[in-house]
Protein backbone atom coordinates (compact mmCIF):
# COMPACT_ATOMS: atom_id res chain seq x y z
CA UNK A 1 0.00 0.00 0.00
CA UNK A 2 1.29 3.24 -1.13
CA UNK A 3 1.93 6.07 1.42
CA UNK A 4 0.67 9.93 0.44
CA UNK A 5 3.62 12.33 1.23
CA UNK A 6 2.59 15.40 2.37
CA UNK A 7 4.25 18.65 1.56
CA UNK A 8 3.64 21.80 4.21
CA UNK A 9 4.93 24.78 2.87
CA UNK A 10 7.09 26.68 5.18
CA UNK A 11 5.74 30.56 5.23
CA UNK A 12 9.09 32.58 5.89
CA UNK A 13 8.69 35.13 8.79
CA UNK A 14 9.11 38.71 8.39
CA UNK A 15 11.53 40.62 10.52
CA UNK A 16 10.55 43.81 11.20
CA UNK A 17 14.31 44.76 11.46
CA UNK A 18 14.08 44.07 7.73
CA UNK A 19 11.76 46.16 6.73
CA UNK A 20 13.12 49.68 6.40
CA UNK A 21 11.33 52.63 4.80
CA UNK A 22 13.83 53.64 1.75
CA UNK A 23 15.29 50.59 3.01
CA UNK A 24 17.33 53.03 5.25
CA UNK A 25 15.39 53.88 8.40
CA UNK A 26 14.76 51.42 11.11
CA UNK A 27 11.07 51.47 12.18
CA UNK A 28 12.27 50.29 15.60
CA UNK A 29 12.36 52.85 18.44
CA UNK A 30 10.90 55.15 16.76
CA UNK A 31 8.52 56.59 19.67
CA UNK A 32 5.21 58.90 19.90
CA UNK A 33 5.59 60.73 23.18
CA UNK A 34 2.14 62.97 23.19
CA UNK A 35 -0.40 59.73 23.85
CA UNK A 36 -3.32 61.99 22.25
CA UNK A 37 -1.52 61.35 18.75
CA UNK A 38 -0.24 57.58 18.67
CA UNK A 39 -3.42 56.52 16.89
CA UNK A 40 -3.24 58.58 14.57
CA UNK A 41 0.61 58.68 13.85
CA UNK A 42 1.09 55.14 11.94
CA UNK A 43 4.47 53.72 12.25
CA UNK A 44 3.33 50.78 10.81
CA UNK A 45 6.32 49.01 8.83
CA UNK A 46 6.67 50.03 5.26
CA UNK A 47 9.49 50.31 2.53
CA UNK A 48 7.92 52.70 0.23
CA UNK A 49 5.14 54.45 1.30
CA UNK A 50 2.68 54.31 -1.53
CA UNK A 51 -0.82 52.71 -0.44
CA UNK A 52 -2.53 54.11 -3.69
CA UNK A 53 -5.46 55.92 -1.70
CA UNK A 54 -7.17 52.86 0.03
CA UNK A 55 -7.89 54.79 2.80
CA UNK A 56 -10.19 56.69 0.96
CA UNK A 57 -14.01 55.99 1.04
CA UNK A 58 -13.20 54.80 4.91
CA UNK A 59 -13.83 57.07 7.87
CA UNK A 60 -11.18 57.89 9.33
CA UNK A 61 -8.64 55.90 7.31
CA UNK A 62 -6.12 58.09 6.73
CA UNK A 63 -5.18 57.14 10.33
CA UNK A 64 -3.88 53.85 8.72
CA UNK A 65 -2.06 55.79 6.09
CA UNK A 66 2.17 55.68 7.09
CA UNK A 67 2.88 58.99 8.45
CA UNK A 68 5.43 59.41 5.92
CA UNK A 69 2.90 59.01 3.07
CA UNK A 70 0.78 61.79 4.53
CA UNK A 71 3.43 64.60 4.31
CA UNK A 72 4.08 63.22 0.89
CA UNK A 73 0.85 63.74 -0.27
CA UNK A 74 0.72 67.29 1.54
CA UNK A 75 3.59 68.47 -1.02
CA UNK A 76 1.70 67.57 -3.72
CA UNK A 77 -1.02 70.36 -3.24
CA UNK A 78 1.10 73.04 -4.73
CA UNK A 79 0.56 73.81 -8.67
CA UNK A 80 4.07 72.65 -9.46
CA UNK A 81 3.68 68.99 -7.75
CA UNK A 82 -0.26 68.26 -8.09
CA UNK A 83 -0.40 64.76 -9.02
CA UNK A 84 3.58 64.53 -8.86
CA UNK A 85 4.11 61.62 -6.35
CA UNK A 86 7.37 60.71 -7.46
CA UNK A 87 8.72 63.95 -7.63
CA UNK A 88 6.97 64.56 -3.51
CA UNK A 89 8.38 61.41 -2.52
CA UNK A 90 12.02 62.18 -3.94
CA UNK A 91 11.76 65.22 -2.19
CA UNK A 92 11.05 63.55 1.03
CA UNK A 93 13.65 61.03 0.48
CA UNK A 94 16.44 63.45 -0.04
CA UNK A 95 15.33 65.63 2.65
CA UNK A 96 15.69 62.74 5.12
CA UNK A 97 19.16 62.13 4.17
CA UNK A 98 19.98 65.64 5.03
CA UNK A 99 18.34 65.53 8.59
CA UNK A 100 20.62 62.51 9.18
CA UNK A 101 23.42 64.28 8.22
CA UNK A 102 22.75 67.23 10.29
CA UNK A 103 21.33 65.42 13.51
CA UNK A 104 22.75 62.22 13.61
CA UNK A 105 19.55 60.88 14.63
CA UNK A 106 16.59 59.03 12.70
CA UNK A 107 14.53 60.95 10.06
CA UNK A 108 11.63 59.12 11.12
CA UNK A 109 11.88 59.68 15.28
CA UNK A 110 12.79 63.74 13.65
CA UNK A 111 9.83 64.19 11.73
CA UNK A 112 7.37 62.24 14.98
CA UNK A 113 9.07 65.22 17.24
CA UNK A 114 7.78 67.87 14.83
CA UNK A 115 4.56 66.78 14.37
CA UNK A 116 4.09 67.01 18.31
CA UNK A 117 5.51 70.25 18.48
CA UNK A 118 3.54 71.81 15.98
CA UNK A 119 0.44 70.36 16.13
CA UNK A 120 -1.92 72.73 17.97
CA UNK A 121 -3.93 72.43 20.79
CA UNK A 122 -6.68 75.21 20.46
CA UNK A 123 -8.69 76.98 17.83
CA UNK A 124 -11.56 79.18 16.91
CA UNK A 125 -14.83 77.98 15.46
CA UNK A 126 -17.57 80.30 14.43
CA UNK A 127 -21.11 80.52 15.69
CA UNK A 128 -23.73 82.46 14.49
CA UNK A 129 -26.38 83.41 16.89
CA UNK A 130 -29.33 85.68 15.77
CA UNK A 131 -27.07 87.28 13.22
CA UNK A 132 -23.92 88.10 14.90
CA UNK A 133 -21.01 85.51 14.18
CA UNK A 134 -18.99 84.72 17.48
CA UNK A 135 -15.99 83.28 17.30
CA UNK A 136 -15.12 80.91 20.23
CA UNK A 137 -12.03 78.66 21.63
CA UNK A 138 -12.54 74.63 21.16
CA UNK A 139 -9.77 72.24 21.80
CA UNK A 140 -8.44 70.61 18.65
CA UNK A 141 -9.02 66.55 17.67
CA UNK A 142 -6.06 64.53 17.82
CA UNK A 143 -6.84 63.78 14.26
CA UNK A 144 -6.91 67.58 12.87
CA UNK A 145 -3.79 68.04 14.93
CA UNK A 146 -1.32 65.89 12.23
CA UNK A 147 -3.49 67.05 10.09
CA UNK A 148 -2.36 71.30 10.39
CA UNK A 149 0.85 69.83 11.44
CA UNK A 150 1.98 68.08 8.30
CA UNK A 151 0.34 71.33 6.31
CA UNK A 152 1.93 73.81 8.15
CA UNK A 153 5.27 71.98 7.90
CA UNK A 154 4.67 71.43 4.18
CA UNK A 155 3.74 75.67 3.55
CA UNK A 156 6.67 76.41 5.58
CA UNK A 157 9.23 74.65 3.40
CA UNK A 158 7.50 76.05 -0.02
CA UNK A 159 7.66 79.74 1.75
CA UNK A 160 11.52 78.99 2.20
CA UNK A 161 12.22 77.76 -1.05
CA UNK A 162 10.16 80.15 -3.07
CA UNK A 163 12.16 82.83 -5.18
CA UNK A 164 15.02 81.47 -2.80
CA UNK A 165 18.71 79.47 -4.31
CA UNK A 166 17.89 76.97 -1.36
CA UNK A 167 16.23 73.69 -2.80
CA UNK A 168 12.83 72.65 -1.54
CA UNK A 169 14.97 69.39 -0.08
CA UNK A 170 16.77 71.33 2.10
CA UNK A 171 13.77 73.85 2.83
CA UNK A 172 11.94 70.81 3.87
CA UNK A 173 14.71 69.25 6.48
CA UNK A 174 15.80 72.21 8.04
CA UNK A 175 11.76 73.21 8.59
CA UNK A 176 11.46 69.61 10.59
CA UNK A 177 14.51 69.86 12.12
CA UNK A 178 13.54 73.23 13.50
CA UNK A 179 9.81 71.95 14.19
CA UNK A 180 11.18 69.19 16.11
CA UNK A 181 13.70 71.07 18.02
CA UNK A 182 10.58 73.65 18.71
CA UNK A 183 12.42 76.04 17.50
CA UNK A 184 10.51 79.46 17.17
CA UNK A 185 11.89 80.54 13.94
CA UNK A 186 9.84 77.77 12.61
CA UNK A 187 7.03 78.61 10.11
CA UNK A 188 5.06 75.50 11.45
CA UNK A 189 5.60 76.74 15.30
CA UNK A 190 4.85 80.48 14.74
CA UNK A 191 1.57 79.16 12.77
CA UNK A 192 0.68 77.05 15.95
CA UNK A 193 1.55 79.87 18.45
CA UNK A 194 -0.56 82.53 16.23
CA UNK A 195 -3.54 79.97 15.90
CA UNK A 196 -3.14 79.19 19.66
CA UNK A 197 -2.87 82.99 20.82
CA UNK A 198 -6.14 84.12 18.98
CA UNK A 199 -7.94 81.03 20.32
CA UNK A 200 -7.01 81.92 24.12
CA UNK A 201 -8.23 85.66 23.26
CA UNK A 202 -11.48 84.58 22.07
CA UNK A 203 -12.22 82.29 25.15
Amino acid sequence: MLTEVVKTETIPIVDLDSIKLFNKWSYRDVIVQDPSLKKYISLKPVRIPHTGGRHAKKRFGKASVPIVERLINKLMRKAKNTGKKHLAYNIVKTAFELIYLKTKENPLQVLVRAIENAAPREETTRIVYGGIVYHVAVDVSPQRRVDLALRHIAEGAYACAFRSLKPIEECLADEIIAAANNDPKSYAIQRKEEIERIALSSR
